[in-house]
């Protein structure tokens, strides 16, 4: 793990995108820094090694090739942001910021419309560790005051949800959870910390799922915590201890994904916006769920709070039949199905939210979408949709 290193004049994000964790001098003049394959390091001498002089110790507790990209983070994350843990997979990144907050007999709150393998932790891991979970309803905001417990310990929270793309109010969840002694954790990984400043809203460690927007490409497993500095102590602690590391090519391949994020979202972004707008019109679409769409409920949020948006949302279906809805599906040529998003192609998966809901009822009227929106020709990705939509309607 590597701290940040405090700038006198702040760089703009587009521009930390680039220079961030960068030290070419350190590389003989090379750009980028090289990629270090390490497991044992050698100490001169048998002083420095009983006394641990050494500003690398072990391959697992980080090279130049991780303290780079752990640099560049920060420096993306902004001044709130005391250290970077880098992790083998999003997944990992959230369990071990939940591990380093959390101990038998604890209680955390936990949003309902979280990412869904976050809750299965929860229900599995932490529940026979002695943690218990309640889910709240991710539009409560300032009202999940009622729900906290003397032995409260944190709050988590993802925003937009997760499928159902619902707008938390960050800010006001985490000004409840502080004056109640919590901690707020919060899974970034849909706006990136180019389009949220988490530690700016309240969030105490912010994760990321590396895989998507960070690495870009779909050919890494990564994840990512920004902490702050009265939460780093504890996440180094758990990360050390539980013996976790990201492999130094997925960490190169990051850095380097890392360097075109800006201009990579932005196009994510406009060729979402403007699909999103596309399906409003469409008469098979019963509503889409984009919260920087001016008819989303959560619109107000994502306008006060974001500087941008991603390429990922969903879209309800008016009531159709399984085999209209799998018709569509199987006519898209552009829109691969898979369950991961963020690379320069374009997805699609169908989704019910019923499956796992627990604090509120999941009953959007329709059939239910996914779609993220890749790198390609808009035109091309919306005659793509039209010929899916013929073979729903003749299916129907």
């Amino acid at each position: 793990m590597a701290k940040k290193t405090d700038r006198q004049t702040p760089l703009k994000p587009a521009t930390r995108l680039v220079t961030g964790g960068r030290d070419s001098q350190a590389y003989h003049g090379f750009v980028n820094p090289p990629v270090f394959h390490a497991s044992t390091v050698l100490y001169p001498t048998a002083e420095d090694q009983v006394a641990h002089r050494s500003r690398y110790q072990y391959g697992r507790r980080g090279t130049p090739t991780s303290e780079a990209l752990e640099n560049a983070l920060a420096e993306l994350e902004g001044p709130g942001c005391a250290g970077v843990a880098l992790l083998p997979s999003g997944l990992a990144a959230i369990s071990t910021a939940l591990l380093s907050v959390v101990s038998a007999g604890d209680h955390i709150l936990v949003s309902d419309s979280a990412y869904r393998p976050t809750r299965t932790f929860c229900d599995s891991v932490l529940k026979r560790l002695g943690v218990e979970t309640t889910y709240f309803d991710p539009l409560l905001n300032a009202k999940i005051a009622g729900l906290f417990k003397p032995n409260t310990r944190a709050v988590f929270v993802e925003a937009p949800g997760s499928q159902s793309f619902e707008m938390q109010d960050i800010p006001a969840i985490a000004q409840v959870a502080h004056e109640k002694g919590a901690i707020v954790l919060m899974d970034n990984t849909w706006a990136t910390p180019l389009y949220f400043n988490a530690f700016d809203k309240g969030v105490d460690l912010s994760i990321q799922a590396g895989t998507k927007y960070i690495g870009g490409h779909s050919d890494i497993m990564f994840g990512t915590v920004s902490a702050n500095a009265a939460t780093l102590p504890a996440l180094k602690t758990t990360f050390g201890n539980m013996g976790l590391c990201a492999g130094p090519d997925d960490i190169y391949l990051a850095l380097r994904g890392l360097r075109t994020l800006g201009v990579r979202l932005a196009r994510h972004q406009d060729s979402a916006l403007q699909i999103a707008r596309w399906f409003e019109k469409r008469p098979e679409v019963l509503r889409v769920l984009h919260p920087a769409l001016e008819s989303d409920p959560g619109h107000a949020i994502w306008k006060r709070d974001f500087s941008g948006a991603s390429g990922l949302f969903s879209i309800v279906l008016k009531p159709a039949p399984e085999r209209a809805v799998y018709a569509f599906m199987n006519t898209l040529s552009l829109f691969g199905m898979g369950f991961s998003w963020g690379g320069f192609e374009s997805l699609v998966i169908l989704f019910d939210c019923a499956e796992y809901r627990s604090a509120t009822k999941w009953a959007p009227g329709g059939p239910t979408l996914r779609f993220h929106i890749g790198l390609e020709d808009v035109g091309d990705l919306t005659a793509d949709l039209e010929a899916g939509f013929a073979a729903l309607n003749a299916s129907a």
